[in-house]
């Protein structure tokens, strides 16, 4: 028997900002994701220091655990692409709002759930709080972008509870 997904990450990258020069004045970045063994990535934005994507990467995930991985690269015809940066952030601070959403009870509204400070654990610029959104747990967060000489990047990031991980389990026939 598979066992059941427990909810939806999505991953909204909405933009960069102050990205490197990897050509001669400009760069075509476009951002890989990757949590746990899946990655997904955005289009590439032609001759853009200051892309916006507004682009949703979609995960399935037993739950939202582990390190959501974010990696800029600047598209090259000829050679390989060349990095921009990377940032990071640690997914737990989801979950446990997740479960507080369950232990709460919240099936509609808005409620702020908590807040993320700036750490080792992930590339935030400033704290950003979770927040449950009708029927989804949202971050909106602005990582820095690692080993680069410049550069920031807006994400949103969703969770969604899949429907029959709200309640008990139900083992199938």
């Amino acid at each position: 028997m598979e066992e059941e997904a427990a909810g939806l990450l999505k991953v909204i990258i909405v933009q960069g900002k102050n990205l490197a020069i990897r050509d001669f004045t400009s760069s075509d970045p476009y951002v890989v994701v990757k949590v746990g063994n899946q990655s997904a990535k955005t289009k590439v934005i032609n001759s853009c220091l200051n892309p916006v994507w507004n682009e949703e990467l979609i995960f399935t995930l037993k739950e939202p655990l582990g390190i959501l991985n974010l990696e800029v690269f600047d598209r090259d015809r000829f050679k390989s692409d060349d990095k921009m940066g990377h940032a990071f952030l640690d997914l737990q601070p989801l979950l446990s709002a997740s479960k507080l959403k369950r232990a709460l009870q919240l099936t509609s509204g808005e409620t702020k759930l908590r807040k993320v400070a700036p750490d080792c654990d992930n590339c935030l610029l400033a704290s950003s709080c979770i927040t449950y959104v009708n029927g989804e747990i949202v971050m909106d967060a602005c990582l820095r972008l690692c080993d680069v000489e410049s550069g920031e990047l807006y994400v949103t990031i969703k969770w969604i509870d899949h429907p029959s991980s709200a309640v008990a389990p139900v083992k199938k026939a």
